[in-house]
């Protein structure tokens, strides 16, 4: 951590992760209250951080992330699943299908960011 940001390398496939989570979310069609509950963000601050994230995914690039928009985008990343619950439980195939990654990539990612902020974060 440096002055409130994480400086961190994403590779390529962590990068299109992230705003593959960002992306999905905002083109649900849910009013700009329902994004604001599920991202604790404005549409205006998620296109902000899904324009950085866009770009180069062939190859890592650095990001200094503030704890703000480490939230957003853990948020995004949980939240996703939650949008192919049906009647017939989770869809494994229409969320693949829809994001091109499996859900246990999203949880892996959200799961890493909590313990990247912790190790930064904790005194040694």
């Amino acid at each position: 951590m440096d002055n409130g940001a994480c400086r961190t390398r994403l590779t390529p496939s962590q990068t299109a992760l992230m705003l593959e989570a960002l992306r999905t979310l905002q083109g649900w069609g849910y009013s700009d209250e329902a994004v604001a509950v599920q991202l604790s963000a404005d549409r205006q601050e998620i296109d902000r951080l899904a324009e950085r994230l866009a770009g180069d995914h062939r190859t890592a690039r650095d990001f200094s992330l503030t704890v703000r928009e480490l939230h957003v985008i853990h948020s995004a990343l949980t939240a996703v699943a939650a949008t192919f619950i049906t009647s017939g439980g989770f869809s494994e195939e229409g969320f693949y299908n829809r994001t091109s990654f499996f859900r246990e990539n999203f949880d892996a990612m959200a799961l890493s960011i909590v313990t990247a902020v912790d190790e930064a974060t904790t005194p040694r």
